[in-house]
């Protein structure tokens, strides 16, 4: 058997503290003041504001330094991706380096081999999630193009508010796409932990989990950004 039932048990773990903690946090986010419903709502307040601005230079600048950064981190997850591919090709090695380090339960090629293949897939999950970002964020420049004409044409302040919420509504997609893909970011690093032990795979697991949700739901930054709207974390 590839898996014993201590690693089946870590693997079905991991995936379900993934799974389920983005599964709770889209949900959690339509009743709690968190990160995710407080830059939804600064995205409205940005969007509504470029209706009424005379050119957009300024607010095209800021959505390209977001984009530079998604797509550094696409480029990230390629040059990751061939490392994986690269190890993946010399796993008896790396077995030999594995047993040899302490409180290292005996692995094998074969068992190597697959946890690299699934860290390849999880890398490859994290790049189409940076790559859709990317071409979303390009949406929002072809909206900001577009909103011109809300100024050098007469249109009702109804108009402006509906394009407005639909351009921040792509906005949010774009940034919830990047925030997708840093989320796998933060369970690849806890899933490298198994390649020592899978009860490390459990414990890396339940930090990572523990750490985003302080970072989405209690931090300090979180507190400063409801404050400019005066909400404070909780309930809505």
């Amino acid at each position: 058997m590839l898996l014993s039932a201590l690693d089946f048990i870590a693997l079905v773990f991991f995936f379900v503290s993934w799974v389920g903690y983005s599964l709770f946090a889209r949900k959690r986010a339509k009743t709690t003041h968190c990160l995710s419903s407080i830059l939804c709502t600064l995205r409205i307040d940005w969007m509504q504001t470029v209706m009424h601005k005379d050119n957009q230079i300024a607010d095209a600048s800021l959505i390209g330094n977001v984009e530079r950064t998604v797509t550094f981190f696409a480029s990230s997850t390629v040059l990751v991706l061939a490392g994986v591919i690269t190890v993946l090709a010399h796993s008896e090695e790396v077995v030999e380096v594995l047993n040899e380090l302490p409180l290292t339960p005996p692995s094998s090629p074969i068992m190597v081999q697959f946890q690299l293949a699934v860290l390849a897939m999880i890398f490859i999950y994290a790049f189409f999630k940076f790559t859709w970002s990317i071409r979303q964020f390009g949406f929002v420049s072809v909206l900001l193009g577009a909103s011109v004409k809300y100024q050098q044409q007469n249109r009702s302040e109804e108009e402006r508010v509906a394009f407005a919420n639909h351009a921040a509504k792509v906005l949010d997609q774009s940034g919830h796409e990047y925030n997708k893909g840093l989320r796998t970011y933060y369970f690849a690093l806890a899933y490298l932990a198994w390649f020592l032990h899978p009860l490390m795979l459990i414990v890396a697991s339940s930090i990572v989990v523990v750490i985003l949700y302080r970072r989405e739901y209690n931090s300090r930054v979180l507190r400063h950004l409801l404050a400019t709207h005066g909400f404070e974390p909780g309930k809505k």
